[in-house]
């Protein structure tokens, strides 16, 4: 079947950078010339000039960031109809049919080691946060939580099924959290229409929010890009708990408590010293190098690194995360 004469699908290919800078998840972020928000790096595919998606969607990064991606893996297909790429803030993907294009967006999530500071203009490592400041429980339940719950209450409006997702996705009345459920709370305000982007796609006026209910539900990004992003950190805080994915963010020599924050800020929940660390060597997952990290501020702690070799061995699991938590 032929698409219509006036329409064209475009390919676009779109990264999750993942870093952790001063102890927080970071992502790398873009601001194409006059766009209005941040986003995610993102080009077209072109069938006659790229080999792969992965190695386009690789020299979009350096292109655009100045930034080479180590670890990579394809996250997820996203083309819903009117969360898809506004060409006028991406630029010019659909060539002559640009207006009438329809982008299919194929995200892909990357992990940077601690090095991260390699950057070109435009470009900036953003804490997630700045994105889901609900998603941080480090410090315990987030104050953003206050404004979110009230404002899902009226959302909800008495309806039983509506309060009962709010409930059980946003730790309501006493209701556990599951830090894995990024992307479903991000949908649940999109469809409640408390992300900002719901409206945009939509084609209605944005009403603007009370200020502090603004801040709570996290900064709007350019197209589907916010939801790309909170697949991609469902994605990982899930593997950490059957992969060793967390070193690949970090140093080829680490302590074992900056290993520690890294999954904290990853996960958004705090760990248990002791129990992290027996996990750490059931899993004999990391050797001591017999030196001494002396800019750790306080006593000099030792350093280690990730047993790499092992990926290849045996069975490699991750860090059961709820077992770890205080």
């Amino acid at each position: 079947m032929s698409l219509p004469a006036d329409s064209a699908v475009v390919i676009g290919l779109s990264a999750v950078v993942v870093g952790i800078q001063a102890d927080d998840a970071v992502v790398l972020t873009v601001r194409p010339p006059g766009a209005s928000q941040e986003g995610l790096p993102f080009g077209p595919f072109d069938p006659s000039g790229h080999r792969t998606f992965e190695l386009a969607m690789r020299a979009f990064v350096t292109e655009q960031t100045r930034f080479t991606l180590g670890y990579v893996e394809q996250l997820y297909t996203f083309g819903d109809k009117g969360r898809d790429a506004p060409l006028a803030d991406m630029g010019d993907l659909g060539g002559e049919n640009s207006e009438h294009s329809r982008v299919i967006s194929v995200g892909y999530l990357a992990l940077a080691t601690a090095a991260v500071d390699t950057r070109a203009p435009g470009s900036e490592w953003r804490p997630w946060s700045r994105f889901f400041p609900y998603e941080d429980w480090r410090e315990g339940r987030p104050a953003a939580l206050v404004l979110i719950e009230a404002a899902l209450r009226r959302w909800a409006d008495g309806d039983s099924q509506r309060l009962g997702r709010a409930r059980l996705l946003f730790a309501l009345d006493g209701a556990p959290w599951n830090e894995e459920r990024v992307l479903e709370r991000y949908e649940l305000l999109y469809e409640a229409g408390l992300a900002l982007e719901a409206a945009r796609d939509r084609g209605e006026a944005v009403t603007a929010l009370p200020a502090p209910l603004a801040a709570a539900l996290g900064e709007p990004m350019l197209s589907d890009h916010r939801r790309i992003l909170a697949t991609a950190v469902s994605r990982l805080r899930g593997k950490l708990k059957y992969r060793p994915v967390v070193f690949e963010l970090m140093p080829e020599a680490f302590t074992l408590s900056a290993l520690q924050r890294a999954v904290e800020a990853i996960a958004g929940v705090p760990l248990h010293k002791q129990n992290f660390r027996r996990a750490l060597e059931r899993a004999d997952l990391v050797e001591g190098l017999g030196r001494m990290d002396a800019e750790t501020g306080g006593r000099p702690a030792e350093l280690y690194r990730f047993r790499r070799e092992i990926l290849g061995a045996r069975p490699v699991s991750g860090l059961s995360l709820p077992l770890l938590r205080e």
